[in-house]
């Protein structure tokens, strides 16, 4: 998040974008074609990559960067969708509104620490 605030947004946008694309990678290897990671349902790494799904949204609107991106990683951004519609899932999803909100009361609250340090 850091670098897409501070002035590095193209080198921190390649560096997510590359990862994304590993990721899909693993996808299609580990789906065998099924709906999720680990095959027909949602298991344990569908769950453990999915718990970052808000903050890539959080990241999408504090950088104006689309980070899931239809075009360049296809089935991860179904896969997304699809572990957010999820029974089990749906209810639980953070909203990336209230994430940003949290980003910024916890940016803001470490820099008045770092400023009341001698």
């Amino acid at each position: 998040m850091r670098g897409m605030v501070g002035g590095y947004k193209a080198d921190a946008a390649e560096q997510v974008s590359a990862v994304l694309r590993q990721l899909e990678d693993a996808l299609a290897k580990c789906s065998g074609g099924k709906p999720y990671f680990g095959g027909d349902d949602v298991g344990f790494l569908d769950i453990v990559v999915g718990s970052y799904i808000g903050w890539f949204g959080a990241a999408e609107r504090i950088a104006g960067l689309r980070v899931l991106d239809e075009a360049s990683t296809p089935r991860l951004a179904a896969w997304a969708a699809r572990f957010c519609a999820h029974d089990a899932v749906r209810d639980l999803m953070p909203d990336a509104d209230r994430l940003v909100e949290f980003g910024e009361e916890l940016h803001a609250a470490l820099a008045a620490n770092a400023s009341s340090r001698p």
